[in-house]
This record gives C-alpha cells, structure tokens and sequence, in this order.
C-alpha cells in the first residue's frame, strides 16, 4: 500500500477546519511517516479519514479534529483488543465508532455553548483483506479509480442527492445549483445520526481517493482519474496537482485529499465485469434509523444544514423536496344550465342591494373622501408588526 494525504486553507477562508487521518492498524501507527506512507496490509487493516468541519465560529475545527480522534481511538480499543476478527466485526466497529464520534462533539457543544451548532462531516474508510468498509455522514467523498476511471463509493447526504434520487434534477443540474452546499446530516448537531455503511472489492492497481468537497465541488471524479494517470504513481506530487486544480477554481473552501494505492500479489487483477460504486453492507442485527426529514427551521440533522462560503454558517431553512408520489384530484363536476342562471340570479341580487348600502352610506355621512389624513404615526406606519 502507497497513501498520502495533504490539506489546505484554499484562497477565501481564514482558518483550516478540515482533518485528515492515515493509520496502519497493525502497527498501531498513525502518521505519514515512511513506514506508513508504503506499508504492508497487516492482520488489523489499516484506516484512512477525511472530515470537514461546520460552523465557523463555533469551531468546525474542533469538531473534525475530535471526530478524528475518536475514530482512531475507538478503532484502537475496540478492533485492537478484539480476540476474534471478522469482517462483519471491522464493519459493525467502524460505524460504533462513528456514532461515538458524533455523541463525543454533541456532549462538546452542549458543555460549551458558545459552539452550539459545530459539527462534522466524515468519510471513514478501512481496508481489511481485499476489501474497503466505510462509514459515511456527509458530503465528503470516496472514489476508487480503476483502470483509469473514477467512480464514485460513497453517497452524499445532501439536499442535492436527494433531489437527484427523486428525478426532480439531473447530476449536471444539481453541480450547477445554488443550494449543492446544503447536507441533511453532520457529526455533532444532534445526540442520534444515521451511518451510510457501504464496502466495495479493491483489485490491483486500484487507486482510492478521499476528499472533502472543497476539492470534490470543483474538481471533476474525470479530472481526478486524470491527475492520478499523470502524476506516475507519485502520490505526493498528486495530492498537490489536485489541490492546486481546486486552487486554480476559486479555492472558497478547504481542500483536503487522501490517496491511496493498492499493489502486490495478495490482490487480484481486476476483472471487467465487476461493478464499483455504492453498495450498501448489510450488518446482521442491526437497525437502520429512518432518514431524517427536512422541516421548515429547527436545528441539527432534522433541518439542513449549510455550508458556509464566506463568513458564518446558517441554518438553512429549505423545504422538503418535493415527493414523487402524486395523489389523484377527482375533476370538478360541471355546472349546469339551470346551476348558471341561479348564479346569475344571485349576483345580480347582490350588486343591488351593495348598491343601495352605499347610496345609504353616502347620505348618512359614514364615508367622507375628503376627511383628513391623521397627523399620528398609525402601527404599521411606526414598523411595529404582529
């Protein structure tokens, strides 16, 4: 295994509030020192990690560099001290592991109420064997590129996404709207979040590529394939060529890339029927919660929440999208001849005596047209509102 990762600020924001973790499991070593930066796959597998803190103000930072810690440490005492090892095991581990990083921000932000609000995205993927595990909350990305051609892993938990699923808009459509910025689920904002849990076979030569989307909203998966195909197996020299790509775009937000390559006889060659995308792991016992909904305000994951380009991050308040399900209307009955003429009969009533009111009102001095205006603020005039 060859794996580098690298962060940066980007050319609008302030402050980095992105994380990033590389460990060997087996060695108990997390770090890119050389001894990971090419390493053996051991026994305990090894882990890599991207997060993207929310909240501006309320430290996104501490947010993504806690969840970062948890992980790591969770994945230490749980899958380290493990007498028995399975993939089912690894799996059911990382997401635990997740879900303590989540109650470890939301217990953070509850002590200090300065950052209420802060929370993380997270794409954490493990390889054990020929196979990736990975836990997903968020927008942050994982691509596997195979023979030259990226694919996409992981599955957004965005408003976008969303859209997507439901056939109101294209791919191309949603890259291009003014709300891709919008996630239905972070790390942190409440005490219960929903892990997508998903794995995928890697085969020899494959490339995986975690990103945060500072680089993947304005590097296209086409343009990373052809990054990783020019830089020559140099890992570093890509990390860099992607993050300037992003750079060269705008930079408006915090970039962070981890690449890595899978090498060596303990792989198979890739075949060309095999598919590569998402695929959801099936964790025996478990109980998936529901998908949160959108609601008009409210906070945390049961309301969207925005990224924020330039200055603070907001709550967004957005509808829910529009179901596809329609619910039939019977068609109005028409009116008949005879229903038409007593209408008629009665509007023509009506228009009479509204007539005779006003004459009345006229002569009794009720409505005055020349009556003064009053020289008193009235409430709307003062801008005091209900």
């Amino acid at each position: 295994m060859h794996v580098f990762g690298r962060t940066d600020v980007g050319r609008v924001r302030d402050h980095n509030e992105d994380s990033f973790l590389v460990a060997d499991l087996t060695s108990d070593n997390a770090s890119l020192q050389a001894e990971v930066r090419t390493h053996l796959l051991g026994s305990h597998g090894s882990l890599f990690m991207v997060a993207d803190g929310l909240g501006g103000a309320a430290a996104g930072e501490v947010a993504s560099e806690l969840a970062i810690l948890t992980v790591h440490a969770e994945l230490r005492a749980q899958w380290g001290a493990a007498t028995e090892r399975s993939a089912e095991m690894f799996a059911r581990t990382l997401k635990s592991a997740a879900e303590s990083a989540n109650s470890k921000i939301f217990a953070y932000a509850v002590e200090h109420p300065e950052s209420r609000g802060l929370g993380t995205t997270a794409t954490i993927a493990g390889l054990l064997g020929d196979t990736l595990y990975l836990a997903q909350v968020g927008d942050s990305r994982s691509y596997l590129v195979r023979n030259g051609v990226a694919f996409q892993i992981t599955k957004d938990q965005s408003l976008m996404q969303r859209l997507i699923e439901a056939g109101e808009l294209t791919p191309e459509e949603a890259e291009r709207s003014e709300r891709r910025n919008i996630i239905l689920q972070a790390l942190g904002p409440e005490p219960t979040v929903k892990i997508d849990l998903t794995f995928q076979k890697v085969r020899r030569g494959d490339t995986l590529v975690l990103c945060t989307d500072g680089l993947s909203g304005l590097v296209r998966k086409d343009e990373i394939a052809e990054v990783l195909a020019e830089s020559n197996d140099d890992l570093l020299m890509a990390c860099r060529e992607l993050i300037d790509r992003a750079n060269e775009n705008g930079g408006p937000d915090n970039i962070t890339v981890i690449v890595a390559r899978f090498e060596g006889d303990g792989l198979f060659p890739p075949e060309g029927e095999e598919s590569v995308g998402h695929a959801v792991f099936p964790l025996p016992g478990s109980t998936t919660p529901a998908t949160p909904r959108m609601r008009f305000g409210g906070e945390g994951i049961t309301a969207p929440l925005r990224r924020r380009i330039t200055g603070s991050t907001p709550a967004a308040t957005v509808p829910e999208p529009p179901s596809t399900a329609e619910t039939p209307v019977p068609a109005p009955r028409p009116i008949s001849t005879r229903g038409r003429s007593i209408l008629f009969l009665v509007a023509g009533i009506l228009l009479v005596i509204g007539a005779l009111l006003t004459v009345r009102m006229f002569r009794t001095g009720v409505i005055h047209r020349d009556k003064p205006e009053p020289t008193h603020p009235t409430p709307a005039d003062s801008g005091v509102r209900a």
